[in-house]
């Protein structure tokens, strides 16, 4: 099945021990979630889509957009579960958020009212598994988080039809960090 659509989510930073947007961590995931989102852009893929977590979702939501210069049929969309989702970000992820949505090619809230009660989350769940093709997660089963929550309601809407789940666990990014740490010249330099 050919995906046009894909839900990308994962781990928010706290859940990974990130706290600042110069983390070391963060070019090894936004390495491999590139990777990914290449190798379905490749395939096929023209939207990717997002409700704008901060993490694993904006990371994929910058390299999707560094992609469009490749890949122009490429877009990104936003989709915000509430209403003011930024005003407890952090400040430096705030900047993020408010550029991604500027460069978006489509951005909505998926309820057009503020933060009430956790359904809202739920139903952004619901929603953005049921308006796409498949997930590519960063989720670890061995850590649980966040990411849980997409992941149940992917996994309930693969078992009536194809609906096609990829995760990134800590395995996939271990490879990615070695990969990036060879492809520094200084990596196979003689001491």
């Amino acid at each position: 099945m050919n995906q046009e659509s894909l839900l990308v989510a994962g781990y928010k930073p706290y859940e990974l021990g990130i706290l600042s947007a110069d983390h070391p961590g963060i070019p090894v995931i936004r390495y491999c979630l590139r990777n990914h989102l290449q190798e379905m852009a490749d395939a096929g893929l023209k939207w990717v889509v997002i409700s704008g977590e901060p993490g694993v979702e904006l990371w994929a939501a910058e390299e999707t957009l560094k992609l469009k210069r490749t890949y122009p049929e490429l877009k990104l969309a936003v989709l915000v579960p509430f209403l003011g989702q930024e005003e407890r970000f952090k400040d430096w992820v705030r900047t993020q958020y408010q550029s991604v949505l500027e460069k978006a090619d489509f951005t909505g809230a998926i309820s057009n009212r503020p933060y009430e009660s956790p359904v809202q989350l739920r139903q952004k769940n619901d929603f953005l598994v049921a308006k796409t093709d498949g997930m590519l997660a960063l989720y670890d089963e061995e850590k649980a988080g966040s990411p849980r929550y997409y992941l149940a309601a992917a996994r309930k809407r693969a078992k009536r039809e194809n609906y096609p789940v990829t995760l990134i666990d800590r395995y996939d990014l271990e490879l990615a960090s070695e990969d990036l740490r060879e492809q520094d010249p200084d990596y196979w330099a003689q001491k």
